[in-house]
């Protein structure tokens, strides 16, 4: 029992080593094999992607983050651009009427006012709204407007250049390259009076996810070799800093650190959301009610004193939707400059689990799974278990992101728990099968001479008379006993006489057909069993057997060799006899027949 324990885990051992091995090679294949990769990386990324979108739907019925109070969204919505269109007789309406709005919401001191909008190019017609724009915009030190980078050819927009103010100088201590993926050639300018003057600047570019989904953003993108901020990021950095200071770290963890704030970004530079619910999930003021509050038509008194005030379209008319994690297709862009600016005032982003984190991970549910499998009493109760394990390690890894904002992968640790629990089940078999036939060994095969024993050789006997009686077929017996074997033992000792036993039985295997059984029928007597085998065949065989015995020398000790010979007794059925106790005696009898005649001989009675 203590060996077939030890056996247990040794084969446990090396089964769980097996599957790490398969997975590290599998890992360094696919690193040198880049369609292949490409073809596993996107198909488990769209994969775990979906599972990261299911568990921040959950939300909505678990426990969710609060959306800030302080932001509030003065949204341009279906009706603003209705009753706006209707007020001022055109889209978009004229920029003199921000600068109004500035001016009002300004009053009230609020913390920031952010435009989700671009402003470019000078209407002609509206040159001194556009100069009143203008100078109201820079006269706060407050406001925030977007730029947008793009890579469209240069025969149609000549790149130019920025402003040093707008720039970002990061002193980037991690392998983070972000030129690799948020790097763009050309850029659609703004109003110069703008990019210029005291208005803080920040590009509104987001890149989907390859399923079309917005899960994260990039704070920084590359523009002529240029680092530039990220529109909510660049409004939450100064914030936070309550400051405007273009300064920042990023360290060998891949943390952008703002004050005290260490915002997590991947391998390609981008940080992933923690999403506050669906749309309109934060404070949301149509325009067109402020509008009316300042002409005094509107009976509700809208607060922004302390608010960030993020003003952008949510109207479907104007198509600034996006799909996000939480709602396809119908997400206003400027809500998720909102989710990125709370994530980053609440520091409540999201963090991906490490490379070795996730091979712990992996590790330790094939091990969980392996153990499980491979030492329940049952089947059904290692396949329960592991269902129940899988579904906990689910509520793990759900309530890791939910408390921990901590995003574990649940796809690969899935596939592992099917393959370990698969492959446990096969080693387990495997090892029954070979215990069964190591028992099954210790029950039929002498341990000396690796013959069946004298139980096996009774009832094979039997099963082979009853076969021949069947389907009338003859079955012969050899019965054969080594000449003067005691001789051997007195002189050379027992380990010498083991030593021809040995021999001798290789002989009788070598030398017999694979349909005929050897047997050791006792002390230095064994025997043959030859199915479908007549008298005649018999006995050329065993003639042929005492021949080789005879001509082969026999090694006793490592030093000394002498030569062996074997008297052989023959019998058949049904010639012979009736039963297997007959054919054996009638075998006897042959092999005295041969001792009494000079032994090395075969007889037959």
């Amino acid at each position: 029992m203590k060996n077939l324990t030890k056996t247990k885990w040794f084969i446990f051992g090396t089964y769980l080593l097996l599957i790490l091995t398969s997975l590290l090679i599998s890992f360094i294949l696919l690193q040198n094999n880049n369609s292949l990769k490409n073809v596993f990386r996107s198909f488990f990324d769209v994969a775990e992607n979906r599972t990261f979108d299911y568990r921040q739907s959950l939300k909505v019925i678990h426990k969710r983050p609060i959306p800030n109070k302080d932001i509030v969204l003065l949204a341009i919505d279906d009706a603003s651009v209705e009753s706006l269109w209707d007020k001022y007789g055109e889209w978009p309406i004229p920029r003199n009427v921000y600068a109004d709005v500035i001016n009002y919401i300004e009053a009230e001191k609020p913390q920031a006012i952010i435009f989700d909008l671009m402003f470019i190019k000078s209407v002609r017609t509206q040159k001194d709204a556009d100069k009143y724009f203008v100078d109201t915009m820079n006269k706060y030190n407050n406001i925030y407007t977007g730029l947008n980078f793009d890579n469209q050819s240069y025969d149609v927009r000549k790149p130019e250049n920025l402003p040093d103010r707008l720039a970002l100088n990061i002193d980037n201590k991690s392998s983070i390259n972000f030129k690799k993926k948020y790097s763009f050639t050309n850029c659609r300018l703004i109003l110069s009076e703008l990019m210029q003057g005291n208005v803080h600047v920040g590009l509104t570019n987001v890149i989907r996810s390859n399923d079309g989904i917005i899960r994260a953003v990039s704070p920084v993108l590359v523009y002529k070799d240029k680092n530039y901020p990220y529109l909510s990021f660049k409004a939450g950095s100064d914030l936070l800093k309550m400051q405007d200071d273009n300064n920042f770290i990023l360290d060998s963890k891949r943390n952008l650190i703002v004050s005290d704030t260490k915002i997590p970004l991947t391998k390609d530079g981008e940080t992933i959301l923690n999403w506050y619910g669906p749309s309109k999930t934060h404070t949301n003021v149509p325009f067109y009610k402020v509008i009316n509050e300042m002409e005094g038509t509107n009976l509700t008194k809208f607060d922004f004193k302390d608010k960030i005030v993020i003003i952008g379209t949510t109207a479907m008319s104007l198509h600034d939707t996006k799909s996000v994690p939480i709602q396809a297709e119908v997400y206003p862009g400027v809500e998720v400059h909102a989710t990125f600016l709370n994530n980053m005032l609440d520091n409540n982003f999201i963090k991906k689990s490490s490379g070795i984190m996730n091979i712990l991970i992996l590790a330790g549910v094939i091990a969980i799974v392996g153990v499980i499998a491979m030492f329940s009493t049952s089947t059904l109760f290692a396949a329960l278990s592991t269902i129940l394990f899988t579904i906990a390690y689910l509520f793990i890894a759900y309530y890791a992101m939910e408390i921990y904002n901590l995003w574990i992968p649940i796809v690969l640790p899935i596939i592992a728990i099917v393959l370990a629990f698969t492959l446990s089940l096969l080693a387990k078999y495997l090892m029954k099968s070979k215990d069964f036939e190591y028992q099954y060994k210790l029950a039929t095969i002498d341990g000396l001479t690796e013959l069946y024993n004298h139980r096996y050789f009774q009832d094979t006997l039997k099963k082979q008379i009853d076969i021949s009686r069947r389907y009338n077929q003859p079955v012969s017996l050899i019965i054969c006993d080594i000449d003067f074997f005691k001789k051997f033992n007195d002189t050379y000792g027992h380990q010498a006489g083991d030593a021809v036993l040995r021999q001798v039985a290789q002989t009788l295997k070598k030398n017999s057909r694979t349909t005929d059984y050897v047997c050791r029928y006792g002390g230095e007597e064994m025997s043959i069993i030859l199915p479908n085998t007549k008298a005649e065949e018999a006995l050329m065989l065993a003639n042929r057997i005492c021949s080789a015995v005879a001509e082969k020398p026999f090694h006793l000790t490592p030093v000394d060799t002498a030569p062996v010979t074997i008297s052989l007794g023959v019998a058949t059925f049904p010639d012979n006899a009736q039963t297997s106790q007959d054919l054996i005696e009638w075998a006897d009898k042959g092999l005295y027949y041969a001792k009494e005649h000079g032994r090395n001989q075969v007889g037959r009675y």
